[in-house]
């Protein structure tokens, strides 16, 4: 029987080398992001289907969830920055923090709850993708660190929930993508971890299936 994977923002970075990854391993994958062109192009060189739109959005999210009746793995990797040049909690908008809050926090949870059923079917597992600064105190990381760390504790609470299901919250460490080098520069995102590694260690996660927890491979 073939294992099915949604992971969002599949378009480019992680998502994008987790897709390949599991491609080559045989796994069908409904893949999203919000740029059409470039996700309709991956999808088209992976054999996966692509339904391309913005995870905030709930008619896309139930539409996901049709795409897939019986599920594996869900990957919640899409992810927003924020303000950037990243600004201190002292002046950061309150309205941008919102918007952040539903992009990091809000739209992963209604994609689960979308999509437990489906899940629940397979006792399947879900992979939520977080960061260090979900728990360190980094100059300017403070309200993307705080939606993280909002982000850890529902998985938190969703493993003792689910037990049924495999639950990892995951710290990738710092990965040579477009959004580390919208915060730090290209310069200094050019000297991290190719996202195709973690890639690779994160299906070693999914093949050998530990116990639900957090998963730090920095």
């Amino acid at each position: 029987m073939t294992n099915t994977a949604l992971i969002t923002g599949a378009s480019r970075g992680l998502g994008l080398a987790l897709a390949t990854t599991l491609a080559t391993a045989g796994w069908e994958l409904v893949l999203t992001a919000r740029g059409a062109a470039d996700l309709e192009r991956v999808a088209a060189e992976l054999g996966a289907t692509a339904i391309p739109g913005d995870v905030t959005d709930p008619a896309h999210v139930e539409r996901l969830a049709r795409a897939v009746p019986e599920l594996n793995l869900l990957v919640n990797n899409a992810s927003g920055l924020g303000v950037t040049p990243l600004p201190p909690l002292s002046v950061y908008p309150r309205e941008e923090f919102g918007a952040l809050l539903e992009t990091n926090v809000i739209a992963p949870l209604a994609l689960i709850q979308a999509t437990l059923p489906a899940l629940r079917a397979t006792r399947g597992a879900i992979v939520n993708i977080t960061s260090d600064a979900a728990t360190g105190a980094y100059e300017g990381w403070g309200a993307y660190g705080a939606t993280k760390a909002a982000l850890e504790q529902l998985s938190n609470v969703l493993a003792a929930e689910e037990p049924d299901l495999a639950v990892w919250w995951v710290d990738p460490g710092e990965m040579n993508t477009r959004m580390l080098a919208d915060a730090v520069g290209a310069d200094e995102a050019s000297g991290a971890t190719d996202p195709a590694k973690v890639a690779a260690t994160l299906c070693e996660l999914v093949w050998s299936r530990p116990a639900s927890g957090r998963v730090s491979l920095q």
